[in-house]
């Protein structure tokens, strides 16, 4: 409802001013205003300047074109065609940030209104309708009802930490025989896959953000990078739960099994919270203790006896599971560092705004 909000006065708008200007071909500053109004001003920032980019590149050479190159019968116009296309589609394909350079160039040598005012003036005309669509898209963008990219970005990110849980809850069933089913891990897996990707979409529409000064929050590259090294070890936790532990295996290490299970899936609800809200991490300390208690209990197996009469594939298994524990005790250090780092951001943020000037 925001984003349609925003999109609807953005086109309105900037069709309002280029009528109060009398602009010849306004339509293309309203289109373009509903064009780059993106779900972040991060987004609308990064599609605003694109578009500005190649309708420029598109206009500079399609005007030039379009006065070099006779196009009054339709042979010209085939010729003007490749003249004018060719280059912007090459650049186009090399630089996607230009793919409206070839449409621009094309709009140079086809529409009469163009012809009428000669190419100059119709190029001149297009980049100051298309800049003044880009100017009231962000504007809008950055005042009405703003999306901050990195509100956004940490949406995402407590998506992947909450289904991480469900994850977690997943695997550790099938190592106690728990009737999961498969069917649940093949749903989650794309579910994570894509929550990571807007994350990852998201992040990137912050850093712009950021380098625009529109923005004082924390860095989004570091959160990513490890929700992803949290992402791997979860790829690790699920290739040594791929079968159920063996019955003495299971009478043993189960309870530990268990609280781990319990603990893991706690902290990692906690941390999306946390990150939807903006605030400190949780305590994961009960984690921690969770976790060492499975780890001893692993590390006991190599005394006993039991451990002898097991399948090889069952002993590795086990160690396996506890060396990724491991490796994800060490990413979620990071992960909670990431999550407090957020939340300080947000505070000192809030600080400045209550601060007299």
């Amino acid at each position: 409802m925001k984003l349609a909000l925003r999109v609807t006065i953005a086109g309105t708008l900037a069709f309002a001013i280029t009528k109060a200007f009398n602009l010849p071909q306004g339509y293309w500053a309203a289109i373009t205003a509903v064009v780059i109004t993106q779900a972040s001003v991060g987004g609308s920032l990064k599609a605003a300047i694109e578009r500005f980019m190649g309708t420029l590149a598109g206009a500079v050479y399609g005007g030039l074109v379009a006065a070099v190159v006779p196009h009054g019968s339709s042979t010209g116009m085939g010729l003007a065609m490749i003249a004018g296309l060719f280059p912007l589609a090459l650049l186009a394909a090399v630089k996607p940030s230009f793919r409206v350079a070839p449409v621009t160039g094309l709009i140079m040598l086809l529409p009469p209104s163009g012809q009428a005012i000669g190419p100059l003036a119709a190029a001149i005309d297009r980049v100051a309708e298309i800049t003044l669509g880009n100017i009231v898209g962000v504007v809008v963008s950055l005042f009405v009802l703003p999306a901050r990219a990195h509100t956004l970005m940490t949406d995402a990110a407590a998506k992947v930490v909450s289904l991480n849980a469900d994850l977690i809850d997943l695997h550790i069933g099938e190592l106690t025989a728990e009737p999961t089913g498969r069917t649940a891990l093949q749903t989650i897996h794309p579910q994570i896959r894509a929550a990571l990707k807007k994350a990852e979409a998201a992040a990137d529409e912050a850093a712009r953000e950021r380098r625009s000064h529109l923005t004082d929050a924390a860095d989004p590259e570091p959160l990513i990078r490890t929700l992803y090294r949290v992402r791997h070890d979860f790829v690790m936790i699920g290739r040594a739960s791929t079968n159920p532990l063996p019955e003495p295996l299971l009478q043993t290490l189960g309870p530990s099994l268990k609280a781990l299970r319990d603990e893991t899936c706690a902290l990692l609800l906690g941390i999306a919270k946390a990150l939807r809200a903006r605030t400190a991490p949780p305590d994961a300390s009960r984690f921690e203790t969770a976790l060492h208690a499975f780890v001893s209990e692993t590390e006991a197996l190599r005394t006993q006896a039991l451990s002898h009469d097991l399948p090889y594939g069952s002993f590795g298994q086990v160690f396996a599971l506890g060396f990724a524990f491991e490796q994800f005790r060490k990413n979620v250090e990071d992960l909670l560092a990431r999550t407090q780092e957020l939340a300080s951001a947000r505070t000192a943020a809030r600080a400045e705004e209550r601060s007299p000037a």
